[in-house]
């Protein structure tokens, strides 16, 4: 007898203490959103985070042109009664066009509110240019006179001034520029999570060195 009402004082708060555990289970997470001492952690972008990662991209190579042409190059011989010697070389050629990212300064990053990061981008530049001499050949030569080798280094430099001259005239900067867009905006968003305007810094474009 004894051990039956033991069971019937036990049951009620058995169930009491099971009610009890479900009831927080499912109300507990809903409550903690509302106790101050229990908060969710905050990532915080700051103006020295998106600066230190834009920095760390270093020169970033955003467009390729290629070329190939017929390039034939000129020179006076010494003496005005022998012919101009002459070179005709198929050349193949490359740019590229790039954005110095660690030119970027602390005063082109501006945090604008909580939403919007602006992003000053120093210009687009013509990092290198050079001539593929793995897959450019000498068609002919004229009038070289026992210096052929010369007159073929001198027309390799000539054409290499020519793959410059070409990726500027085709726009190779207007390139470059187009691409940050695409490229940085989708990236720094992630990173910061805002809404990003990139804008150019008002100086005069870069043309770069050869390859």
């Amino acid at each position: 007898m004894n051990l039956v009402r033991l069971l019937r004082r036990l049951v009620p708060l058995l169930f009491l203490v099971a009610l009890g555990w479900f009831l927080w289970k499912k109300v507990g997470p809903a409550l903690d959103g509302l106790n101050p001492l229990v908060q969710e952690p905050r990532v915080t972008v700051t103006h020295n985070t998106v600066l230190t990662q834009v920095e760390a991209m270093g020169k970033l190579e955003l467009v390729r042109y290629r070329f190939k042409d017929v390039v034939e190059y000129k020179r006076a011989n010494r003496l005005t009664i022998l012919p101009d010697a002459k070179v005709a070389l198929i050349v193949a050629g490359e740019a590229t066009g790039c954005l110095d990212l660690r030119k970027i300064r602390p005063q082109d990053v501006v945090l604008e509110g909580d939403s919007v990061v602006r992003v000053f981008l120093p210009a687009p530049e013509l990092c290198n240019f050079q001539v593929r001499h793995d897959q450019s050949r000498v068609f002919s030569t004229e009038n070289g006179f026992f210096q052929d080798a010369d007159l073929v280094d001198q027309g390799y430099k000539y054409a290499e001034a020519q793959v410059r001259t070409a990726a500027l005239q085709s726009g190779i900067l207007a390139a470059t520029e187009r691409n940050a867009q695409q490229i940085l905006v989708p990236m720094l968003h992630t990173l910061t999570g805002r809404r990003v305007v990139l804008a150019q810094r008002l100086e005069l474009p870069t043309f770069g060195r050869k390859g």
